[in-house]
């Protein structure tokens, strides 16, 4: 699987995760109550500065992990040019790429490890149900996953134009699925062949 942890090294990257994801949530939840164009466009332009002060090379990566958020917001600014209501348009598309850029800035800067301990001491609570070891696994596997699978259907939409020449559109469906599927078994066997999950 890919990491998303940047190899550039960066102040952000010596914090204590459990901090960082405290942050994000709070930071989140706050662009949620907020409407003011000029508040968000201040939020937008702290994460911005966020990946800019830890240097190019990091700030390109970022841009890089950020693009399958692209076809989301020209459709929502199409939809809302179309009801002509542009204002709440860009609202909502400074939110989602303020929110996503710093939920993005954290996990570039988090070790996954770190990330299961601290998910591990939150699901405590929900150890007479379920054991907090697995829950933090599945939720740190769904965030690796996202960035293979990406590139999977990339891969994918790549070779079907050049055999047809054509946007493949819902043809991917059916290849994609059954990709998360085969990567999903053999992550499966892995984590058997080592233990389990714990």
């Amino acid at each position: 699987m890919l990491t998303l942890t940047s190899p550039v090294d960066t102040p952000l990257h010596r914090l204590r995760a459990g901090h960082k994801l405290g942050a994000l949530a709070v930071f989140t939840f706050g662009l949620f109550w907020v409407s003011a164009p000029l508040v968000l466009s201040v939020a937008l332009l702290v994460v911005a500065g966020l990946y800019l002060a830890a240097g190019r090379r990091f700030s390109l990566h970022g841009l890089h992990m950020l693009r399958p958020l692209w076809p989301f917001v020209v459709v929502v600014a199409l939809w809302h040019l179309w009801l002509k209501d542009p204002a709440s348009g860009a609202t909502i598309i400074m939110r989602m790429v303020t929110a996503v850029a710093a939920a993005n800035l954290v996990t570039m800067t988090t070790r996954l490890s770190d990330m299961i301990g601290v998910l591990e001491r939150l699901a405590r609570p929900l150890a007479p149900v379920l054991p907090p070891r697995r829950l933090a696994l599945a939720i740190a596997l769904v965030i690796r996953f996202i960035p293979v699978l990406s590139e999977r259907a990339a891969q994918l939409a790549q070779a079907w134009r050049a055999r047809s020449g054509k946007a493949p559109r819902w043809r991917l469906f059916a290849p994609v699925a059954l990709a998360a599927l085969d990567d999903a078994e053999t992550a499966a066997e892995a984590l058997r062949a080592r233990g389990g999950a714990g």
